[in-house]
């Protein structure tokens, strides 16, 4: 027996053994001991004695549930034959201090209890939330000798008394109350022994500590008794057998717990146990606690006892997210991970589970379910073993990395010198200092010359390790045989997670590229060679920054895009107006993710940290809306790291805003624009664009620079790409041109015609910049550029429309009125071509033969597919080796928000499609 026979008291009667208390006669006979020697220097001794005892189980009377050992059950004579059938049958849930914080939510707890239509049910429950803090507090204020733990163990007594009085009535409350009452006086014992001594063991304060515990399970088990279920309630110190180990651990004793709650279970059969999570016994009988997350380990321990179907931890989120939600606001839950993965997520800080609580269920394949009880919708995360089933319909059934975690205020230490190689044991020597200041390494990275060695250790025992370190080489570092003893404060570590890393290429090479373009300086990298898991150590400052970059890289996807659009004028307007209508479409049905991060016009931007509301993009710019700045802006769209790809869509005529292009290019920001100003610019200028474009991995997409919404640029490098050589290309290129002299003809007059042009909203506010030929040379010096000719724009000849003496008219509107005056030379010409049965058109030529190109008014006969057009349809002719007989015509509207708003949206999605393949 566990105690000898003239130790047993009546009070170790079957009847004492249900409740959980200390003899209260026994204490107070020992305080007024202790009072009598008034002196400090004979009480902690004195303490010490009791001590002693309670650990050699020789205290009279001093005793509890936890003592209550194998051979008692005999000398009891309870040997009812109450087998207790183990396995699925049984599902284990755990509820938390949260979840049972006040009344409401324990009745909440025992709805889901009684709903669970398990045959057996076993149930784990925490203090009420704050008291097992409220319960060290007692310990600290009575070891510091203050009276107020009086009052602070009154609080802790009207907390359950008033949560006791809302949920129970008649027998249970009674019963109950006097139950709390009788612990409460063996406590004032306890702490008066404690505050005379000014010291509290750690047996006695894990005793004080369980109490909470204790209480919400008995308050669970009557309610659920209430509710017409029957119950039992378990103090897990009388089953739980656990072996104290060093570093704040300890570790189940799984054949003597499985003893006793056989033992247990044939004295209190029930189908409904609800069971104290945090405390168990040391097989002496001495209550102790499972330590940090006991509670959920109680749960698993108790699921690997009664062989459950599976465990449930009951919290207050929906499951296991793949980030930090409070730093990754993109994170999701996680419907499955491996018990592997949970214990690589949670040993690097992820709120998962402690590590230790996956072990007990793990031999037996017991899935854990974490789910949330205030969202009982939820499916939350299931824990289990994984299997070998990566293809679910055809696809892989998830991503290679399942979560990421970090872990926050790490030093690094690294030992170098040319000395350590080859060395055998330094390595041991090195540890094995470490251990002596009782450090805990988080990590470890060894070069393969074993030039060095880093290590990463908790910021606040790093000059203990320093100290020691350079104590125990003081020679090897004064001999030159190590170089140095460094340390690197103010790291932090973020680790990538999943099974499926060590089977799917590329994985490293894709968290390397998210944190490069992040602009994250790595300082060490550790990979285990099942790869469960890819560490690196970065300053705490950029963890963040590099937790969002990496996550978004792998669960936003590779077409998530954060877009910038300079210029929200008419053009700009109708393309956000288009990105809204389409957005949710293309995210659903496409996985393509584009985010407008910012907006910018000439006086004011709008930014944005998760992208801009695009139904009120105006009134917030009214709102919110600052002063504008370019370089802040580009900065703020490339660099918001948790969206792996960004554009700027230029949606202006503005020759500065392209002068950046080249800048926006090397810096990795992709461009997308209408803007002909850049690929008509100066001649160096533009090469230089395009060497850039072709040697890196950024794109810059212009189609609706020549041909708005057409597929000009995209046709003529299709012909190119395969290999077709191009002859000519001939078209009508301006949409307002085309709209002037497809209506240009019986008596209208051309300055009629062109008063209605601009009243129709087909000119520029100054028709001079369509009627002078500009655009169309800009266009054909683009297509030129594309077909290969190094041509300047001053190379290219224009017929410009807008009369001499008009091109210095002070106004559009004077130049409207002069513009009669001359409309006899055009209206001439027009009469020529009718009575040849032709129609002017004002076209752009490329000649790639003779290397020229020119702008001008001509004639085509009234058969010709350029004399078929209507409205302010555009037209383009190749002429090819392939296509020499018949030209390849491109034909469409060529001008308005609408159409050219869509070219720059067909770019964007071209983009999307490119990314990662080289321009």
């Amino acid at each position: 027996m566990a105690f000898s026979s003239s130790s047993i008291s009546p009070c170790c009667s079957s009847k004492f053994s249900s409740n959980s208390y200390l003899p209260e006669t026994y204490l107070k006979a020992k305080v007024k001991k202790i009072d009598a020697f008034n002196s400090n220097t004979h009480t902690f001794p004195l303490l010490q004695s009791i001590n002693s005892k309670w650990e050699r189980g020789e205290l009279f009377q001093f005793r509890i549930r936890a003592a209550v050992t194998t051979e008692e059950y005999l000398l009891d004579g309870s040997t009812e034959n109450n087998q207790l059938l183990k396995g699925d049958s049984w599902s284990v849930h755990k509820f938390g201090g949260t979840c049972v914080g006040n009344s409401e939510r324990i009745r909440n707890v025992a709805d889901v209890i009684i709903q669970d239509q398990s045959e057996g049910k076993l149930v784990v429950v925490s203090a009420m939330s704050k008291v097992t803090d409220m319960m060290y507090d007692l310990i600290h204020k009575a070891q510091s000798r203050d009276e107020s733990y009086l009052t602070a163990l009154d609080a802790v007594l009207e907390k359950h008394k008033l949560t006791a009085m809302d949920l129970l009535d008649g027998d249970e409350l009674a019963s109950f109350l006097s139950r709390i009452h009788h612990d409460i006086n063996n406590l004032k014992a306890m702490l008066r022994a404690i505050y005379i001594a000014g010291h509290a063991t750690e047996s006695f304060t894990d005793f004080v500590a369980g109490h909470g515990e204790l209480w919400s399970a008995q308050l669970l088990a009557s309610v659920v008794r209430m509710s017409g279920v029957e119950s039992k309630w378990m103090d897990t110190r009388e089953v739980l057998v656990v072996n104290p180990m060093g570093s704040n651990q300890v570790d189940p004793d799984y054949l003597k717990s499985g003893e006793r709650l056989e033992k247990w279970y044939s004295k209190n059969p029930s189908m409904t146990i609800i069971a104290t999570g945090f405390i168990a016994s040391t097989p002496q009988d001495i209550p102790t606690t499972l330590k940090r997350d006991g509670s959920d380990f109680s749960a698993a321990i108790m699921g690997a006892l009664f062989k459950a179907r599976q465990v449930t931890i009951w919290t207050d989120v929906d499951g296991v997210y793949s980030a930090d939600p409070r730093k990754v606001s993109e994170a999701v839950i996680l419907e499955r991970l491996s018990y592997q993965e949970a214990w690589e997520m949670s040993y690097f800080g992820a709120n998962v589970l402690h590590p230790r609580t996956i072990v007990p269920v793990m031999q037996y394949d017991i899935p854990i379910i974490i789910k949330n009880i205030f969202n009982l919708a939820a499916p939350g995360t299931r824990i289990c073993r994984s299997t070998d089933n990566e293809f679910v319909d055809g696809q892989i059934s998830e991503s290679p990395v399942k979560g990421f975690a970090t872990i926050d205020k790490l030093a690094l230490v690294n030992v170098e010198g040319t000395g350590m190689t080859g060395v055998p044991g330094t390595a041991s020597d090195i540890f094995g200092v470490v251990k002596s200041v009782g450090a805990n390494v988080i990590m470890i990275s060894q070069a393969s010359s074993e030039h060095s060695i880093c290590f990463a250790v908790p910021e606040k025992e790093v000059k203990a390790v320093a100290d020691a370190l350079e104590s125990r080489f003081g020679q090897a570092l004064s001999s030159g045989r190590l170089s140095q003893i460094s340390v690197i404060p103010g790291c932090s570590i973020l680790a990538a997670v999943g099974q499926r890393m060590a089977s799917s290429s590329g994985v490293s090479a894709t968290f390397f590229s998210a944190l490069a373009k992040a602009n994250i300086n790595i300082r060490a990298i550790a990979q285990g060679c099942s790869e469960y898991n890819v560490t690196v150590v970065v300053k705490q400052e950029d963890c963040v920054r590099a937790l969002r970059a990496v996550h978004s890289r792998f669960y936003l996807t590779r077409t998530a895009i954060a877009v910038g659009i300079v210029g929200p004028g008419l053009i700009g307007g109708t393309l956000l107006d288009q990105l809204k209508d389409q957005s949710a479409v293309l995210k659903e049905k496409f996985n393509i993710d584009l985010r407008v991060m910012g907006i910018i016009g000439k006086n004011s931007m709008l930014l944005s940290d998760s992208g801009i509301d695009l139904s009120k993009w105006k009134e917030l710019q009214n709102q919110d809306g600052e002063m504008a700045d370019l370089n802040k802006f580009v900065q703020h769209v490339s660099e918001n790291y948790f969206i792996p790809n960004s554009v700027i869509v230029d949606c202006t005529a503005d020759s500065h805003i392209a002068s950046h292009y080249y800048d926006w290019l090397h810096r990795g920001i992709h461009v997308v624009t209408p803007n002909k100003k850049a690929n008509s610019g100066p001649l160096d200028r533009y090469l230089k664009l395009r060497d850039l474009q072709r040697q890196s991995y950024t794109h810059y997409f212009y189609e609706a620079t020549v041909g708005a919404g057409l597929p000009i640029i995209s046709t003529l490098r299709g012909l190119l790409e395969t290999g077709d050589k191009i002859l000519r290309i001939e078209g009508i290129f301006s949409g307002t041109l085309s709209y002037i002299f497809n209506n240009f003809m019986g008596t209208k007059a051309f300055s009629q015609v062109v008063k209605e042009a601009k009243e129709a909203g087909y000119t520029e506010p100054d028709p001079r910049d369509d009627l002078s030929g500009t655009d169309v040379a800009r266009k054909v010096i683009i297509l030129a550029r594309e077909s290969g000719l190094n041509l300047e724009l001053s190379d290219i000849p224009v017929q410009s429309l807008v009369p001499e003496p008009l091109r210095a008219t002070a106004s559009a509107e004077d130049f409207l009125l002069d513009l009669p005056k001359f409309d006899h030379e055009l209206s001439k010409q027009r009469q020529e071509a009718e009575d040849e049965e032709e129609v002017l058109r004002y076209v752009g030529v490329v000649d790639v033969v003779n290397g020229k190109g020119a702008v001008e008014l001509r004639r085509y006969n009234k058969d010709h597919p350029f004399a078929q057009l209507s409205g302010s349809d555009n037209i383009i002719a190749f002429t090819t080796e392939r296509y020499c007989k018949q030209p390849l015509i491109v034909r469409g509207p060529g001008a308005g928000a609408e159409v050219t708003a869509g070219g720059i949206f067909s770019d964007i999605l071209r983009l999307a499609s490119y990314l990662g393949a080289p321009s």
